[in-house]
């Protein structure tokens, strides 16, 4: 089950980046550049739909934006929260499912967002047309959503892949974290490894799995962003770590 992926995977989700502080802030920052460059002063509510531990929504709500929050894992709320907390900031968090946010929210908010290769968790095009029929649903009409993906198109498929990602210096010794990729098809399966050298013969390893993505393209997630109703969207590929798609009410 995806929510027990990142049930486990949350003590360690800092981890995934070289630093995430730095990452909150520059990612905030590129964001509120699109967001300001697409709609305008007219965005002022943010549901994040896929927030993780607030990598995005922490730091547009210190730019100034009305933050709600929501993630499919319960332990990654309570890390989010915590953060928030640290930052004094007021930040709506809950659990839920992306797939079917109109029975959470009641409202609609002038932009949702779904960052991280969140989207490819869903494995059917079926499902990703639900979820951006969600977005479009509960975002105002002068509004819309934006999402950060993988750009599986340029990517190297097929058998095991292997992918370093960081070595930490801890006060212990070092954290080291690498993925292994097993490709099945259009679908690959993620193994995270988390290695605690602390100087010891044995190292501790904590295996993380159970994340399944579907490698679906940029251009097909174009299109159904278009079949749930978006008037436009538009394709960024040079602003953060991945490729921004941001889809437009009007």
């Amino acid at each position: 089950m995806l929510e027990s992926f990142y049930d486990q995977l949350s003590p360690y989700y800092k981890y995934l980046f070289q630093d995430w502080d730095a990452s909150v802030e520059r990612q905030a920052s590129a964001l509120d550049e699109v967001i300001r460059e697409y709609f305008g002063e007219q965005v002022h509510s943010i549901l994040d739909a896929a927030c993780g531990i607030g990598t995005q929504t922490i730091g547009l709500a210190q730019k100034g934006y009305e933050l709600t929050a929501s993630d499919i894992s319960s332990s990654e709320i309570e890390k989010a929260r915590q953060e928030a907390s640290k930052r004094n900031l007021n930040i709506a968090f809950g659990v839920a499912d992306m797939r079917d946010l109109q029975t959470v929210y009641q409202r609609k908010f002038d932009l949702v967002i779904a960052c991280d290769n969140a989207i490819p968790h869903l494995l059917s095009d079926d499902e990703i047309l639900q979820t951006f029929e969600q977005f479009h649903r509960i975002s105002s009409e002068q509004g819309g959503c934006m999402i950060s993906v993988r750009d599986y198109a340029t990517m190297q498929k097929g058998g095991r892949q292997f992918y370093p990602r960081h070595v930490h210096v801890t006060a212990n010794g070092k954290l080291i974290v690498f993925d292994l990729w097993e490709f099945d098809g259009d679908y690959y399966d993620i193994t995270i490894y988390i290695m605690e050298d602390t100087r010891n013969p044995t190292v501790k390893t904590t295996a993380v799995r159970g994340g399944r993505y579907y490698c679906i393209t940029i251009s097909r997630i174009e299109a159904l962003m278009q079949e749930a109703g978006f008037k436009r969207v538009v394709v960024l590929k040079d602003r953060i770590h991945q490729p921004l798609l941001v889809g437009l009410k009007f």
